[in-house]
């Protein structure tokens, strides 16, 4: 993987919200954040989750194999992780404001910035989602087809793009990352008509940041970094 460095540790799940916010869980349920320095890249944070959503502002969200919610609440107080009712199965934060989940059943839910009443559920039917720091929001469903949120430019909450994936990050409208089944990686090239460009490598899972940063683990728990564009 030419356009990749290996970081070490294994995780199956990964989320990049910026250069130095990324956390990642592993096939047990630990969760991890990057420390800064590859030489011994990851602190573990206590708790169990098995998806996890990190934003450019610092703010992370996972879920659990139950599907409960939780906002991570390390950096204020002496509790890690704040329970947020309501049952998802993936999660993506892009900012304190920005956060997206879908749940078993496919239905989308876009957190209203209360936690009193969490959830407003969105139309349409989605197996993974990608919320970036600028609102922007993409997602797959089941059949691996394709959709940019367009709810606040018009009367259709998604807009199909072409291409099948399996998992997708959103780090900025001009900065989304994917995978299809067999592992290939996709990087968004802004023009809806030919949408995307392969970047060598296999993957089965991806974040990508607002500031550029793409993270992205492989079917054996091995981690990387994206350095093609000459990002370290």
């Amino acid at each position: 993987m030419v356009d990749w460095v290996q970081i070490q540790g294994s995780l199956t799940a990964i989320s990049a919200g910026s250069r130095t916010n990324v956390w990642g869980v592993n096939s047990a349920g630990n969760i991890y954040r990057y420390s800064g320095n590859d030489g011994s890249p990851w602190a573990q944070v206590s708790g169990g989750l098995t998806d996890i959503g990190a934003a450019a502002d610092g703010t992370v969200w996972g879920v659990n194999s139950n599907g409960n919610i939780y906002r991570y609440s390390g950096d204020r107080g002496s509790t890690n992780w704040t329970q947020i009712s309501g049952g998802l199965t993936r999660i993506s934060a892009g900012s304190r404001t920005n956060v997206w989940g879908v749940n078993s059943a496919g239905n989308i839910y876009r957190y209203s910035g209360n936690d009193g009443s969490p959830w407003a559920q969105v139309s349409g039917g989605l197996t993974d989602i990608g919320a970036a720091a600028d609102g922007t929001a993409w997602g797959v469903n089941s059949n691996g087809n394709i959709y940019r949120y367009s709810g606040d430019r018009g009367s259709t909450n998604w807009t199909q793009i072409s291409g099948a994936l399996t998992r997708i990050s959103a780090g900025s409208r001009t900065n989304v990352w994917g995978v299809n089944s067999a592992g290939n990686i996709y990087r968004y090239s802004g023009n809806d008509a030919d949408p995307w460009i392969r970047i060598p490598g296999a993957l089965t899972d991806i974040g990508a940041a607002a500031d550029g940063t793409v993270w992205g683990v492989n079917s054996n728990g091995n981690i990387y970094r994206y350095i093609g564009d000459g990002q370290g």
